[in-house]
Parts: C-alpha cells; sequence; structure tokens
C-alpha cells in the first residue's frame, strides 16, 4: 500500500518520500507553566507526509489570511508498502515470534540485526518491565476508581501516621498507577469488543477516535504481524500519547520498548525516530529531543512530529531565536494547527499576546477534529487567564470540554479560572475530581493551596496530604526515566523541603535557560534566603516581555528583599493588575507586600 498525498490521491514517482503519517505530537507543557501532564500538553499533530500546500501561519499573519485555507493533513492516510509486505518465507518466522510475544517473550527476529545499537536499547527496556505488547488483552478494573480509592486511602494514612506519610502515598500511587496500566493495556472501561487485525496499521488510528481503544487495536495487530516496524512505531507513539494524557509516567518505558523494536527492524523509519523525539520531550530530556528530531529530519525534512519536537526542543532549551527560525521553517514545510499553535506560543514567550491570540483564533477556526478544537481551545482559555481575562478563559475551555470532556488542560485551567472568580467551591469539587484520575504535580498543588484559602478545620490536613502527593509522583516519574526537576523544585520551594527545590532548580538550570528555569531558580534562591544571588535569575525570567503575573510577583518579592522599593512595587502592582487571581497565596502575600512598601514610603 502506497502513501497517499494531503488530498487521497496517490503519489506519483518523484514526490518526496515522506514515510508515514503520525499521530499529532502536541507541544509539552509542564515545564512551560501550562497545565498537562506531561513534558511539557498535549500535543498536537498530524502526520508525516510530503508537504502539503496551502497558506502557513507566516504568511496569513502578515497578510491578514484565514489559516483555514491551510488544510492539516489527514491521519487517516494509507502506510507504505514495506509496512505491509509479508512473504511466504518469512510465515515461520512470524508465527514463532507472535507467539513468543503472547508467552510473555521478547520475539526473535532475523531483521533485527540491521540496527544493534536500537536492539540493546529494546532487549534492555524489555528487563524487568511490562513487555510493550501485553500477552491478551482482558477485561481489567477501571483505573479511574482505583486512583480515587488510593488518594482517599493516602489521605487517611496522612493523617494517622504522619512519619511514613511519604512512603505511603509512593506505594497507593504507584498502585493506581500500574492498575490504570494494567487495564488500559487491555480494554478500555471493561468494553471487551474484540478487534480485528488489519493488514497495515495507520497512525490516524490514534487521532480518530478513543486511544486505548486504538492500543488495542494495535497490540492485536502486532501479535499477527510482528515485524511490522511502522506498527511498532505507532504504538509506541500512542504509549508516549496515553502516558502524557493520563499522567501514567509509567508507559515510558512501554514506549521506549516498542520504538526500540521497530528501529531494530528498519534502522533508518523516520516514524520510529520521530516517535524517539518526542518521547525524550516527554521525558523533559530535551536536549536528546533535539538530536532525535534532527535525526528524523534527515531522513525526512517534512516529518511534521519531527518538526514539532524540534521547536519544543529549542523552546525548552531557552533557544528562543532558533525556536523562531524553526518553527518559521515549519510553517513552510508543513503549516496546520501543530506548527500554527507552536507559532501562537514562541510570539506569546516574547510579549506578544496579540500574534498568539490572532494565531489561536486562526487554528481554532482551521481545526475539524474533536481533539485539535479541545487543546486549542484550551490554549486560547491559557492564554486569557493569563491576561486576567476570566470570563473568556471559561468560555474557550467550555468549548474544549465540549469537544473532549475529559481533557485534562481544560479541567485544570477551568477549575482556576473559577477560583480566581470567586468560585471557590467549584473549583476545589473539579480540581478534587482531577488529582483524583490523574495525580499530577500542578493540580495536587493548586487543590492544596485552595484547601488552606478556605481554612476549614481539617484543610491543613488535606493541604499537606496534596503536597505529599507530589513528592511521591515526581518519585515514580523519575524511576520512569522522567527528567521532573522544574516540577520538583516549584512544588518544594513553597509547599516541602526548601534545600530540595534550590538543589533541584540548580540541576535544572544547568541542562537548560528558560524563562520557566530562570524563574524557579530564582524563587528557590529566595526562599533560601539568597536573594542578592536569586536577583539576576527573577529579572532574566521577564526579560523576554514574557507576561506573566507569577514570575512578576516573585521579582518583586525579591527585588523588596533586596532594597529596591520602587522596582518592587512596580512589579508587585503589575502582577496584580495583570492577573490578581494568579495564585491565592501568592496574591495576598503580593498585596501584602505592597502594603508594607506604601507604609514605608
Amino acid at each position: 500500500m502506497s502513501p497517499r498525498t494531503n488530498d487521497g490521491e496517490r503519489e506519483q514517482p518523484g514526490q518526496p518520500d515522506a514515510g508515514r503519517p503520525a499521530p499529532q505530537a502536541r507541544r509539552p507543557e509542564p515545564a512551560t507553566g501550562r497545565p498537562t501532564p506531561e513534558p511539557e500538553a498535549r500535543r498536537a499533530t498530524s502526520g508525516d507526509d510530503a508537504p502539503e500546500t496551502g497558506a502557513g501561519i507566516t504568511g496569513s499573519v502578515s497578510d491578514a489570511e484565514a489559516v483555514s485555507d491551510a488544510e492539516a493533513v489527514s491521519d487517516a492516510e494509507a502506510v507504505s508498502d514495506a509496512e505491509a509486505e509479508t512473504r511466504d518465507s518469512d510465515e515461520p518466522t512470524e508465527a514463532r515470534a507472535s507467539g513468543e510475544a503472547a508467552e510473555g517473550r521478547e520475539p526473535r527476529d532475523p531483521a533485527a540485526g540491521r540496527d544493534s545499537d536500537d536492539r540493546t536499547e529494546a532487549r534492555e527496556a524489555a528487563e524487568g518491565r511490562e513487555l510493550a505488547l501485553p500477552a491478551q488483552p482482558e477485561p481489567a478494573p477501571v483505573a479511574g476508581d482505583e486512583r480515587v480509592a488510593a488518594v482517599r486511602r493516602v489521605g487517611e494514612a496522612g493523617r494517622r501516621w504522619r512519619a511514613v506519610h511519604l512512603g505511603a502515598c509512593a506505594a497507593m500511587l504507584a498502585v493506581a498507577l500500574t492498575a490504570g496500566a494494567v487495564a488500559l493495556g487491555a480494554v478500555h472501561e471493561q468494553r471487551g469488543v474484540p478487534v480485528a487485525a488489519a493488514a497495515a496499521v495507520s497512525p490516524g488510528l490514534l487521532a480518530g477516535g478513543d486511544l486505548d481503544a486504538s492500543i488495542t487495536a494495535l497490540q492485536t495487530h502486532l501479535r499477527a504481524q510482528p515485524r511490522d516496524f511502522g506498527g511498532w512505531a505507532t504504538l509506541g507513539l500512542a504509549y508516549v500519547e496515553q502516558a502524557r494524557t493520563k499522567g501514567d509516567p509509567s508507559r515510558y518505558p512501554q514506549a521506549e520498548q516498542a520504538l526500540g523494536r521497530s528501529l531494530a527492524l528498519r534502522a533508518d523509519n523516520d516514524q520510529a525516530l520521530a516517535g524517539r523525539a518526542a518521547l525524550a520531550a516527554a521525558r523533559h530530556d530535551f536536549a536528546g529531543a533535539l538530536s532525535f528530531a534532527d535525526r528524523t529530519l534527515k531522513q525526512n525534512p517534512y516529518n511534521e512530529r519531527a518538526l514539532s519536537s524540534r521547536i519544543d526542543a529549542l523552546v525548552e532549551l531557552g533557544r528562543y531565536d532558533d525556536a523562531d527560525a524553526a518553527v518559521r521553517t515549519a510553517d513552510q514545510r508543513r503549516p496546520g494547527v501543530p506548527v500554527f499553535t507552536r507559532y501562537a506560543y514562541v510570539h506569546e514567550l516574547r510579549g506578544d499576546v496579540a500574534t498568539a491570540r490572532r494565531v489561536l483564533d486562526r487554528a481554532l477556526a482551521a481545526s475539524s477534529s474533536p481533539g485539535d478544537i479541545a487543546y486549542v481551545a484550551a490554549q486560547l482559555g491559557q492564554l486569557a487567564w493569563n491576561q486576567g481575562d476570566y470570563a473568556t478563559a471559561l468560555t474557550h475551555y467550555a468549548r474544549a470540554l465540549a469537544a473532549d470532556e475529559n481533557y485534562l488542560p481544560a479541567l485544570e485551567g477551568r477549575a482556576r479560572a473559577q477560583a480566581a472568580s470567586g468560585r471557590q467551591a467549584e473549583a476545589i469539587k473539579g480540581l478534587e475530581l482531577i488529582v483524583a484520575r490523574y495525580p499530577l504535580p500542578g493540580p495536587l498543588v493548586e487543590l492544596g493551596e485552595l484547601y488552606e484559602a478556605r481554612g476549614r478545620a481539617g484543610d491543613a490536613a488535606k493541604a499537606a496530604d496534596q503536597y505529599a502527593l507530589v513528592d511521591a509522583w515526581t518519585a515514580i516519574a523519575r524511576a520512569n526515566g522522567v527528567n521532573a526537576d522544574l516540577d520538583t523544585a516549584l512544588a518544594a520551594a513553597d509547599h516541602g523541603d526548601r534545600a530540595t527545590a534550590l538543589r533541584a532548580a540548580r540541576d535544572d538550570w544547568s541542562r537548560r535557560h528558560t524563562v520557566h528555569t530562570a524563574d524557579a531558580l530564582a524563587w528557590a534562591l529566595h526562599v533560601n534566603g539568597k536573594d542578592a544571588e536569586a536577583l539576576p535569575y527573577a529579572r532574566q525570567a521577564t526579560a523576554t516581555g514574557y507576561r506573566n503575573a507569577s514570575f512578576l510577583y516573585h521579582l518583586g518579592v525579591i527585588e523588596k528583599a533586596t532594597g529596591h522599593p520602587q522596582d518592587a512595587r512596580t512589579h508587585l502592582s503589575a502582577a496584580l493588575k495583570l492577573n490578581p487571581g494568579f495564585s491565592a497565596p501568592g496574591a495576598r502575600e503580593a498585596r501584602t507586600a505592597l502594603k508594607s512598601l506604601e507604609a514605608t514610603k
């Protein structure tokens, strides 16, 4: 089966060999301050095919043309002939490999010698871990129920025995995540619907419906066709997406194993290389993500996932000028929603909110799938919330949730906007539901702070439970290869061990110089009494023009502590004017600091 062009016609000889389309890879967002389970939201991508025609956002912004003219590449495009090849002479090997996979053993493949390094990585990833391809799909308990029960047990255990609270949190959170992995590896929500194996599996399967059901279909297909390198690559990408959207880092080793198998079967396939870039970004290894993205683009300059991952990596390494050049290149090669949203974010980081909003509005107009609509609408909601426009933010979050009622960034963003609007009870209820399913650092800290702000009997203990779960999550994330230094630094500075916060912030700064790592290091230095050292980092965090009330608040507090009262008044006032509800404790402390400055004026 030949690859198809974007309009559904088969490619003609001489057209660029674009490989297979990949599912949409959305920008990683936790390290950039965005509310999503991993490297840093939900990654919006479409396929990896040849360049499509239509106007990119660069031209449409300058010409004020609608981006809807630039159609996104269909994720349902067919895969290449190589993916469906089956030779009679290979049947015994395939049958043996399929049987070994069903028995829980690594399939043997004579083609694995094509890339010994990736083959070794795949074998090492398999040792001591759950196989990427479970033996047989079977009904399992719903992961959400397990996590609700786990979090409740954690809270009770913490109040009874505070000395071993962190250990209990980690153990129970691990049980919840493991239960989720088992359930998701089998049949989603106990729906035992048989899935027929296809002759070849398109990555578009992942974008067209239920992710968990798509993974089940891929697993079934790979039992029948264990030498399908494209199928293994797609499964690896699906595990990355599942880990990110479910907040379950235990899926990353499975993703690594599946992608390793794909590369062992064909070392130069750009779909698996792009998957390795996405996996590295999800684990916050941005130098590795950049390296894999560059390798992918040497094989296929039009691979959309690699183009997107390259932008993400450059942004998360703090190389903003390079990221701007990369997003323009991507816009020329593969204009579409994934590139448009990244274009908007690069402009937002430089303080150009008007352009960011205009591009996101156009990206939303160009979105057709529920996943893209939810993603772009949530980005618009986040942008509005950053500017203190809570009513607009809630409108965008409502549209995102209409498209996908379980989309985590929209659920979390809605709760944050509700809290900032004075609707504390609704915000707490929403966050309680979120952390029961997705015990991630951002929602856990926000819920803990709202408990403290409410101040009812028992709320202090409830808040402490949330902060302890952050430590448990970061421990599990690290065990599965995720660099959680930024999460650790942000949470521990205000709600944990301050020395740990500073150590984590310094470690993260040693690897990358972004506005977010500069702010985290400045604040960690401040809470450790090192304000003179903190001031240059706090100023660097705001130097690009990025409009973030938390950054301005941190800068103002540090300026006050270092004897710069006028600058402190300017920045504390700016933080409260920009987004008066940026943080329950932060906004309260900013007002207190301003009153103190006015009293000594």
